[in-house]
């Protein structure tokens, strides 16, 4: 068995795992915000779905993506001796910043839930309608990046 395959396929069902959370996760909120007035029982249950998707499903998958993607990367320079220089690819820049902007979203839901737990709303159903598909966006413009490696010198 290839362990560079076998860390690149964990690494892509980490990462699905990750992308279906962050974008069921605002669909959750937009419902709970249109349905469930706080302190209602439906409240209650809202809460509990939305706290189990993070600790159960986003939190862990976010972590696997990470610690495989840097395990990926360090095979790539050492075991392939290729060297730290393809980081600094625009397809490379173009992943990276796109990791970071997911880390940012689910730290930005994260902290929603916390405030909506707490009994505020702090965004409205539309808003969370219209950026539920941001995770999907930007990892469409990641696997392009990667997959057609433009710019690449």
């Amino acid at each position: 068995m290839n362990t560079y395959d076998l860390l690149r396929g964990l690494h892509i069902i980490a990462v699905i795992a990750w992308m279906a959370g962050l974008m069921y996760l605002p669909r959750l909120y937009a419902y709970h915000t249109e349905t469930a007035p706080p302190g209602s029982e439906f409240d209650a249950h809202f809460k509990g779905w939305e706290m189990k998707l993070l600790r159960i499903i986003i939190n862990p998958s976010m972590i696997l993506t990470w610690v495989l993607g840097v395990l990926l990367v360090l095979w790539h320079v050492y075991s392939a001796n290729a060297g730290w220089s393809f980081l600094t690819q625009p397809w490379m820049i173009v992943k990276l910043g796109g990791v970071l902007f997911l880390t940012a979203w689910h730290g930005f839901l994260a902290g929603a839930r916390k405030k909506i737990a707490a009994g505020e709303r702090p965004r409205s159903a539309k808003f969370w309608r219209a950026t539920n598909e941001l995770p999907f966006i930007a990892t469409v413009v990641m696997v392009l990046a990667v997959t057609l490696q433009f710019g690449q010198r």
